[in-house]
């Protein structure tokens, strides 16, 4: 195992790995522990009680932050004809409405960070799981990203602004980014009560016992911090 180097080891010192800081302070701690010179991304990191393997155990669904992730989103939808007018109107970055675009996004072209589509563009789109699914930027009903050309407008708006689309990986765990650490503490703990509310809520019919076993917050390459269960599922979104 890699030896993590001396600006982690400082960071690291500064957390007490058998303490549950209360969500605040966790937040404070992620800010003060961020060892990057680049404007990190705060992270979290869920631990939950489900069995991936279990079809009525899954979780997948989308938040909206109420402080967005500071970040330029670039959005691509697969759309033609009305769509793709909507599209337009909505404020797309690219507008893939074309077997030529099929065929650039076939080549390696994936320079967009969300890819949306129209239900009658899914067939071409479909041909491009290989490119795209990996990545995770392949269009999915369940993740809101297929929709009808009138919804295009509301969908791209909400990419650009803050949009997460979370999912529970093969471990049983759930990760998500919800912001900078040059966001404020109160936008951050905004965007981390928007998003508990939303896991709440995706809980599966067939969870049983404890949903979610462990918080954990941290910034891109920065030590991880637990949060106390108790104190952040009372944590309530802004209205």
């Amino acid at each position: 195992m890699a030896k993590h180097g001396k600006k982690f080891q400082e960071a690291q010192k500064k957390v007490n790995p058998s303490t549950n800081y209360a969500p605040k302070d966790a937040i404070d701690l992620v800010k003060e522990t961020s060892i990057t010179k680049f404007d990190a991304t705060v992270e979290i990191h869920l631990r939950t009680g489900l069995d991936p393997r279990q079809a009525d155990q899954q979780v997948r669904d989308v938040v909206v932050l109420p402080n967005g992730l500071g970040k330029t989103v670039r959005v691509l939808v697969f759309a033609q004809g009305e769509g793709a007018a909507k599209a337009e109107e909505g404020g797309a970055d690219i507008i893939a409405d074309s077997d030529e675009w099929i065929q650039k996004i076939q080549q390696g072209f994936t320079d967009f960070d969300v890819a949306i589509a129209t239900p009658d563009m899914m067939a071409k789109a479909g041909r491009l799981g290989r490119v795209l699914g990996p990545r995770g930027l392949m269009p999915n009903p369940k993740a809101g990203t297929v929709v009808p050309a009138e919804d295009l407008p509301r969908v791209i708006k909400e990419a650009k602004a803050g949009r997460v689309e979370f999912r529970l990986d093969k471990s049983g765990n759930i990760h998500a980014p919800i912001g900078k650490v040059s966001f404020d503490q109160k936008a951050l703990y905004e965007n981390l009560a928007a998003f508990l509310d939303a896991v709440r809520k995706a809980r599966p019919a067939g969870a049983k016992g404890t949903y979610i076993k462990k918080i954990t917050l941290a910034s891109t390459m920065g030590p991880g911090i637990h949060v106390d269960l108790s104190a952040a599922q009372g944590l309530e979104p802004i209205a």
